[in-house]
């Protein structure tokens, strides 16, 4: 089993014609992505993986989880804590940060989240009826 870094699934993932670089290291991703081999991609690796497609290549919010539906979808790929990596993709479709979304699908069993400055996490939160809730510390 090989693991892969964020960079291997850009490239797998994201077109990038203007990029000389992207274009030539496109087949080599596309080859580790697709080979024989078994792929393992943790989960740190999904989480910066999100924050490439919205802040480098400016995807939509749906374009990384149809990225991340493929990936989870691949039968020879293991993903790191797929089910919260799904579980969270299934909340960031709904407008969530990917991110809080994620916290939240790892904090699973425990008795609430708890988060400072986040009011709009906590908010959404609440109206979905998300458990472990998501709350305000209290004063």
């Amino acid at each position: 089993m090989i693991a892969v870094d964020t960079n291997i699934l850009a490239r797998f993932y994201c077109d990038d014609p203007s990029d000389p670089e992207a274009k030539r290291q496109r087949p080599a991703a596309y080859k580790v992505m697709v080979g024989p081999a078994p792929v393992f991609v943790p989960l740190t690796v999904v989480l910066e993986f999100e924050w490439v497609m919205r802040g480098f290549y400016e995807a939509e919010p749906a374009a990384f989880c149809d990225a991340l539906a493929h990936l989870l979808g691949m039968p020879h790929v293991t993903v790191d804590r797929w089910q919260a990596a799904k579980d969270a993709a299934e909340l960031h479709r709904e407008g969530f940060d990917f991110a809080d979304a994620l916290h939240w699908a790892l904090s699973a069993g425990c008795e609430r989240l708890i988060s400072f400055d986040d009011r709009r996490f906590v908010r959404r939160a609440k109206r979905r009826g998300l458990t472990p809730a998501v709350e305000l510390p209290a004063p």
